[in-house]
């Protein structure tokens, strides 16, 4: 049974907008900003003759470019308004660039996982907004992942725009809950508003009635988020984690791997996951036009794929060519985490004790129906 879902722009636009009538906007969004009828929330928002003033983009800007291209400040081919990137030479709005503003205006989808940086973009300018004493509007988009969180609080110490904020792995938030997180956490002295999102009962995303909102190049489809969960660690290793593929974060391998070798470890340590041998040749990033052997995931929600890459890193500790390279301590959040895996002594069994933490910590920050669980 799939329940009916309204987002935060379905309930601002059923009130014709009232919330903003005759206020200076500085709206941060991209391309995922759309409503149940997959209308643009922005050509709504100047059909209403709201005033928006600038635009404010994440990592993929506007339109969705590649991962990791930064990109400049441009104008808006359409409405002729000032496109701020905070993906580029900043990441954070300045004074200059809040000046005339009345008001922001969050709406990105985003995945509930831990090392996505659109996260980082509210927390940004949440503080932005606070310092330069403007009010702040997140209309609420759900989590797609559901109430399940997982992993330890990342520390203080490891903070990047890839994780932080004390956050776990996966969070079990909506973006407005996560925007009261934040404004708790760092006590933020801000005139936050959060829009609901009506209909959402704590499920993942294909409880809902939704259309999947694809939220960045290399998570196309539902399943592709399923498996990212964990397998986003390998972009700390020289093992392709599949982008650049025909299945983003849904296939892993190399050259020097024996995918028969790897198939047979995953199927005996989790024998529920769907999982095959599979030769891929990735078109750009790790190994670009070379043959890669290795696996393929056809994952299902009761897969735990953060579990499962790690039982992977562990099992290519037999190949002289495996390397792990600090990156992953910061989307892991362990330090010294090529250490701790070479050594046996990373133990994800002592993270759940963090997680509860977590999970006490935001009750008063929650909106929605759905109990916060640990995986």
């Amino acid at each position: 049974m799939s329940f009916l879902v309204l987002q935060g722009i379905d309930i601002l636009s059923r009130r014709d907008f009232a919330d903003l009538k005759d206020l200076s906007i500085g709206l941060i969004t991209n391309y995922s900003f759309i409503d149940n009828s997959l209308r643009c929330g922005i050509d709504m928002m100047f059909e209403r003759g709201l005033k928006i003033r600038k635009i404010f983009t994440p990592e993929h800007g506007l339109g969705g470019i590649a991962d990791g291209a930064v990109y400049d400040d441009s104008i808006h081919p359409r409405y002729n308004v000032p496109v701020v990137s905070l993906y580029g030479s900043k990441r954070k709005p300045q004074t200059e660039d809040l000046d005339g503003l009345d008001i922001l205006v969050y709406d990105i989808q985003d995945v509930g996982l831990r090392y996505y940086t659109f996260i980082y973009t509210l927390a940004f300018t949440m503080e932005a907004a606070a310092e330069n004493g403007k009010r702040y509007m997140v209309l609420d988009r759900i989590n797609p992942l559901g109430r399940g969180v997982f992993g330890s609080r990342i520390e203080n110490d490891l903070q990047t725009f890839v994780g932080g904020y004390r956050l776990p792995l996966q969070y079990g938030l909506t973006s407005g809950e996560l925007a009261r997180y934040f404004k708790k956490l760092g006590g933020l002295d801000l005139d936050l508003r959060v829009v609901p999102a009506e209909g959402w009962k704590g499920g993942s995303f294909d409880e809902t009635s939704l259309v999947w909102n694809v939220p960045s190049p290399n998570i196309p489809t539902f399943e592709s988020l399923l498996g990212y969960a964990g397998t986003c660690f390998f972009e700390g290793t020289n093992v392709s984690e599949g982008r650049g593929t025909f299945k983003p974060f849904l296939v892993i391998g190399a050259p020097w791997i024996d995918g028969f070798g790897m198939t047979e470890k995953i199927k005996g340590d989790f024998p529920s996951v769907k999982v095959r041998r599979r030769e891929f040749m990735p078109f750009y990033r790790k190994y670009a036009n070379a043959s890669c052997d290795g696996v393929e995931f056809f994952p299902s929600k009761s897969d735990n794929y953060f579990l499962l890459a790690l039982s992977v890193m562990e099992y290519l500790l037999k190949y002289e060519k495996f390397e792990i390279s600090d990156r992953l301590d910061d989307l892991m959040g362990v330090k010294e985490s090529s250490r701790k895996i070479r050594s046996g002594s990373l133990n994800p069994d002592q993270w759940e004790s963090s997680g509860e933490e977590f999970i006490e910590f935001v009750q008063d920050c929650l909106i929605h129906p759905g109990r916060l669980f640990y995986r």
